[in-house]
């Protein structure tokens, strides 16, 4: 387990419905909070990447507006978009930016404000990360492909809809304890099976919400981690995959191609297997992203997601805590921030400083932020010090 490059800060906004200010004041209360952890100054900070989905902003390149505004120029900023895994893409650049020597101290910071449009205008520009002239003009949307992955599922492995709604419960478990979540209460099985169908098999409550908010991460080389944290966190391996962006050019629709590349190149470069990952965050966009995540990670054999979430074994005190912070599902899901939020609750886990969302001693943590429908895949495994 190499121990070369570490977060050594991380912060995230409450995430929101509708967030009144700007996206640079939306970027700040991540910052802030980041840089306090860190106990840096923006004068320390060498270069910053900025991450979202452009086609939510008026503002054009709004990596300028935020780096201003946070006080990072003349330093250099870059603007990374890999839709819905944007800031774990942002965290990959920075790993090998510091890696390289090039940089000292980086700053990842993603961010999305997706009340700035209708919703009705979000689906459509959701739909446009499939392929413009073959598949999005024709109405596809993201729970419509969610759900043809969830028939797939259905019909090859015997999966239930109740299966699914067991993934909705367990989020909305761990939702009512985290402050910085969209949704902060429970639902019985009951009320996620009779809720309104979405795209079939799909129900409203087996789909996340789009929300506004921000996340940021510090990233240091070796000898400034150990000089300013007492409880560095180590990255110790990275995947990245990509799958075709139609879904005709895919070989399964049971499972996500570039999340299993992306897992199986991570594992490589960490030296660890499935078996010893001790808390994970998956992308739960919808509930059967979270069962094929399962599958995909290696979590479970192909088709046997379904007994982890039966046996509760994704529970706090399961063999393979997963999403205990509520996941996307309860968290909401502000695309530019989702996978800095979800790196910022591993960082969190390995500290011990998870509060009611503590896993016992974790070592070794994993996060699994997917793009588009399985276009992007990045897996990033940290470790503590």
């Amino acid at each position: 387990m190499k121990k070369e490059v570490a977060i050594i800060g991380v912060g995230q906004t409450a995430f929101v419905r509708g967030y009144e200010g700007s996206i640079r004041e939306l970027a700040f209360d991540a910052y802030k909070e980041a840089m306090l952890d860190a106990g840096l100054t923006a004068k320390e900070i060498d270069a910053s990447i900025i991450c979202s989905a452009p086609e939510y902003d008026k503002q054009r390149s709004p990596s300028g507006t935020i780096v201003e505004y946070l006080g990072l120029n003349p330093k250099p900023t870059f603007y990374i978009e890999t839709i819905c895994s944007s800031s774990s893409s942002g965290l990959r650049v920075a790993y090998s930016l510091v890696k390289s020597g090039l940089h000292e101290l980086v700053l990842v910071l993603g961010f999305q404000k997706m009340s700035e449009i209708s919703s009705a205008d979000s689906q459509e520009r959701m739909g446009r990360g499939s392929d413009i002239m073959w598949e999005a003009p024709f109405g596809t949307m993201m729970p419509a492909y969610y759900a043809m992955h969830a028939r797939a599922h259905f019909q090859r492995y015997g999966t239930t809809e109740e299966d699914l709604a067991l993934i909705r419960v367990k989020a909305a478990t761990y939702g009512m304890i985290n402050k910085k979540a969209v949704y902060q209460k429970g639902v019985t099985l009951e009320q996620v099976l009779t809720s309104d169908m979405i795209a079939s098999p799909l129900k409203r409550f087996d789909c996340c919400a789009n929300a506004d908010g921000a996340s940021c991460l510090i990233v240091a080389n070796q000898e400034r981690a150990k000089a300013l944290s007492k409880k560095p966190v180590w990255i110790i391996g990275l995947g990245a995959a990509t799958a075709p962006i139609n879904m005709s050019g895919r070989e399964s629709l049971t499972g996500l191609s570039c999340a299993r590349e992306a897992a199986k190149e991570a594992y490589q470069m960490a030296g660890v297997t499935p078996q010893d990952i001790d808390v994970a965050e998956v992308h739960d966009c919808f509930t059967i992203a979270e069962m094929m995540a399962y599958e995909d990670l290696g979590f479970a054999g192909p088709g046997e997601g379904k007994d982890l979430i039966r046996g509760k074994e994704t529970y706090i005190g399961g063999k393979i805590p997963v999403n205990v912070d509520g996941g996307l599902l309860s968290k909401g899901h502000p695309i530019g921030a989702t996978g800095g939020s979800q790196i910022r609750t591993i960082v969190l886990q390995l500290r011990g400083e998870a509060g009611e969302m503590q896993v016992k001693a974790p070592e070794i943590g994993l996060i699994h932020n997917i793009g588009g429908v399985g276009l992007y895949g990045n897996v990033t495994i940290l470790g503590r010090d």
